[in-house]
């Protein structure tokens, strides 16, 4: 269903790899990109992959929109995961790519439900292992 403000569909495979995600941990990341006006998935990280995984799998210089799930342990030893949403807006991509994102970003990630932490960047340096970190805890 597209949305009136920014004319953008949601494919229905975006909200059921994400539920697998988030339910059955069946992927560690998602990548979605923005196609023929309409969110689609582009990448899928297996349970294996790791954190450098994902960063290395995001396009140096084209916008995503992407969800990890991040496991971390407490300062009390539990064992904890939190799912992060990470809108990836590098400096080096188009200005109206980087527009169509922002203007697209609220409501593709209302479709998500579960998302418990946001982040926004820019360059690599803006979501570096030690952020997502110092954000999960």
């Amino acid at each position: 269903m597209a949305n009136a403000a920014s004319g953008m569909a949601v494919d229905d495979e975006c909200k059921l790899k994400f539920l697998e995600l988030k339910a059955k941990r069946n992927y560690r990341f998602i990548i979605f990109k923005i196609h023929d006006q309409q969110v689609v998935v582009d990448k899928l990280g297996t349970p294996a992959e790791t954190y450098e995984d994902f960063t290395a799998a995001l396009p140096k210089d084209e916008c995503r929109y992407a969800v990890f799930d991040f496991d971390f342990t407490t300062a009390e030893n539990c064992q904890k995961s939190k799912i992060f949403f990470i809108a990836w807006a590098p400096d080096s991509s188009r200005v109206r790519s980087k527009m169509v994102y922002a203007s697209s970003k609220d409501r593709f990630k209302r479709e998500l439900d579960g998302i418990q932490v946001e982040l926004q960047a820019t360059d690599p340096s803006e979501m570096s292992f030690d952020i997502i970190k110092a954000r999960a805890i």
